[in-house]
Parts: C-alpha cells; sequence; structure tokens
C-alpha cells in the first residue's frame, strides 16, 4: 500500500462521536478501497492507522455482525 499524504485526504468525523469533541475518531476513504483511522483530539498530529481494503471490509463486516458490541 502507498501511504497518501494524509493532509490531502478528505477526513470525515464518526456520526457516533460525542457532540464535545472528546471520543472522536475521523475516517479518509484511499483510492485503494482502504481506509485511514485518526483521532480528532491530536488535530493531525497523532498516530493514523491505514488499513487495506481487505481489512477495512473485514472491519466494517465485524461492525455490522454485532462482533464488537458491548
Amino acid at each position: 500500500m502507498n501511504t497518501p499524504d494524509p493532509t490531502r485526504l478528505k477526513w470525515r468525523k464518526s456520526t457516533h462521536s460525542d457532540g464535545n469533541g472528546g471520543s472522536c475518531v475521523e475516517v479518509a476513504d484511499l483510492t485503494d478501497g482502504g481506509a485511514a483511522v485518526r483521532d480528532t483530539k491530536d488535530k493531525g498530529a497523532g498516530p493514523i492507522l491505514w488499513f487495506t481494503a481487505a481489512e477495512w471490509d473485514a472491519f466494517l463486516g465485524g461492525v455490522k455482525d454485532g462482533e464488537f458490541d458491548q
């Protein structure tokens, strides 16, 4: 996977994030079908998780199937 410049990505905040800017994540779609995920409160200075298309699809499938529900 070629890692793109994070400043050129279109980041969007999770609709499940709280309104106070506390527990927020942002996701950016990658051109190869993968995704990048970062913590909003780091304002772009923190680490970014990079997922291939297969990894991202597996994660989203797990979310839809309730695999991560508490």
